[in-house]
């Protein structure tokens, strides 16, 4: 079964999808580059987060402005992990099918 690949941004606030069979297609390596930076960012913010949180001096609008670049960050990687975990279903499913008749003619 392919479904449609969940893309890592949003139109208007949507969901967007990517409907092709093809992973090495230019729109799908644009969505991996796009899922890699995404994530590279969050570590980038967990990492000033940290600081942050550990400051004790740190103002009510520094935690808030922390707080909303975290929330931000974790709804990107929950859009990629769920991405990633129904590509993985999807290629687990190729597994388990039984061979076509192009596979069992080699």
């Amino acid at each position: 079964m392919n479904r449609p690949r969940l893309l890592p941004w949003s139109e208007d606030g949507k969901r967007a999808y990517l409907y092709s069979s093809d992973p090495n297609s230019a729109l799908s390596r644009l969505a991996d580059q796009m899922e890699e930076a995404q994530l590279s960012v969050g570590g980038d913010v967990l990492v000033g987060a940290k600081e942050v949180m550990s400051d004790p001096k740190a103002s009510v609008a520094e935690l808030r402005f922390t707080a909303s670049r975290l929330a931000e960050c974790l709804v990107d990687a929950l859009r990629v992990a769920e991405s990633r975990g129904a590509r993985l279903a999807d290629a687990e499913d190729k597994e388990d099918e039984p061979p076509g008749d192009d596979e069992e003619a080699r």
